[in-house]
């Protein structure tokens, strides 16, 4: 399979550019007070690059993932952080399809030093969908949470999931081009352009940040 480190300022536009074409005249608009942030995944597993799931554009999201982290602690905007954690037992297809899993006493399972958890909520999910088997509905609603960021990795795996799952619940998801990342350009690009059509409108980083800030 082939690996990119391919997040570019030019290739997030590229991305923004094709994408918006596939969205028609959808309104980006964010309400502050009915805002959650779920940042997916960003563990050692995916950002050391001995790991052999290491994703190359996945380091370049570090510094807004923390900016939007402070950023959402400011005006009190609920922060999940979701850890994928596997036994062999609760894997399922998971083991079958990847082989191996992260192991919960596996040092690369940790999130990244970089980002702050303090006064977050840490999911622990088995699955792509951190819906499945979890309290993330039941969390999001005691917040009165409507719409969601979505952020981390991988685009077209998990990302891609958590936007389509919290659209069949009622959700308004968001997954800025820019905050997610997956092992190569045409993965990315794709998830983009059918989440476009169908599900999210398409967003970069700074267009968040300008409305949870004005």
């Amino acid at each position: 399979m082939l690996k990119e480190n391919y997040l570019t300022p030019e290739k997030t536009l590229e991305i923004f550019n094709t994408a918006k074409n596939y969205s028609g005249n959808r309104e980006f608009k964010l309400n502050r007070d009915r805002l959650g942030l779920i940042i997916v995944d960003m563990q050692e597993y995916f950002l050391k690059e001995m790991s052999h799931a290491f994703v190359p554009s996945a380091f370049k999201l570090i510094g807004k993932i923390i900016q939007l982290i402070n950023t959402c602690k400011r005006f009190n905007i609920p922060i999940i952080f979701t850890k994928h954690i596997n036994t062999k037992s609760n894997a399922g297809q998971m083991k079958r399809w990847w082989k191996n899993v992260i192991e919960k006493e596996d040092p690369l399972s940790e999130i990244h030093h970089m980002l702050d958890t303090n006064n977050c909520t840490i999911i622990e999910k088995t699955q792509y969908d951190p819906f499945y088997k979890t309290d993330l509905e039941k969390i999001l609603n005691s917040q009165k949470v409507e719409q969601i960021i979505v952020c981390g990795v991988m685009t077209n795996l998990c990302c891609e999931t958590v936007v389509r799952s919290s659209f069949v619940r009622g959700y308004e998801p968001f997954l800025p081009i820019d905050l997610t990342a997956a092992y190569n350009y045409a993965f990315h690009l794709s998830t983009i352009i059918n989440l476009s059509f169908g599900f999210s409108v398409p967003s970069l980083s700074d267009q968040i940040f300008q409305a949870i800030e004005k």
